[in-house]
């Protein structure tokens, strides 16, 4: 490696100066102005409502407790849905087929249901018969029955 004479410590430092004496005056250069603006979009015209079924099998009798699967249908094509808290009813279609003697429960899965889907799983419960030892429940037999589901 040759060694660096006076002259050309001398010649780089002048280089090296000029460098950041150049660069140094640029930062000091900037534009001043003033202005207004704004933005717009429309969202898309999303209906926010899906479709709940309750899913179980048949053939209750007093006594007899099934698995409720909630799932939810969203038909919107542009956008997604959440599913909030899961409320349950149960009716019957025959007279004298208390709907008192059916307890339904829906645990809440707060799922976001993809646009334009269906069957997407929202939760689950119990269905339960209650068997009652002091009245005759015959009414019920062949009676449909029906799980309201809702959600908020």
């Amino acid at each position: 490696m040759r060694k660096m004479t006076n002259k050309n410590k001398v010649l780089a430092a002048v280089g090296a100066l000029a460098l950041v004496a150049g660069g140094g005056g640029a930062a000091y250069a900037y534009w001043t102005t003033t202005g207004t603006g704004s933005g717009q979009a429309t969202n898309s015209v999303g209906e926010g409502t899906v479709t709940l079924h309750a899913n179980f099998t048949d053939g209750l009798a007093p006594g007899d407790v099934r698995t409720v699967g909630y799932t939810a249908d969203n038909a919107d094509p542009n956008t997604s849905t959440k599913v909030g808290v899961l409320s349950a009813t149960v009716t019957t279609d025959k007279a004298g087929c208390d709907s008192a003697w059916f307890v339904v429960t829906a645990d809440t899965s707060n799922t976001t249901v993809a646009k334009n889907s269906s069957g997407t799983s929202v939760g689950s419960g119990t269905l339960t018969f209650n068997d009652s030892a002091t009245v005759d429940q015959g009414a019920c037999k062949g009676a449909v029955v029906t799980i309201t589901v809702g959600s908020v």
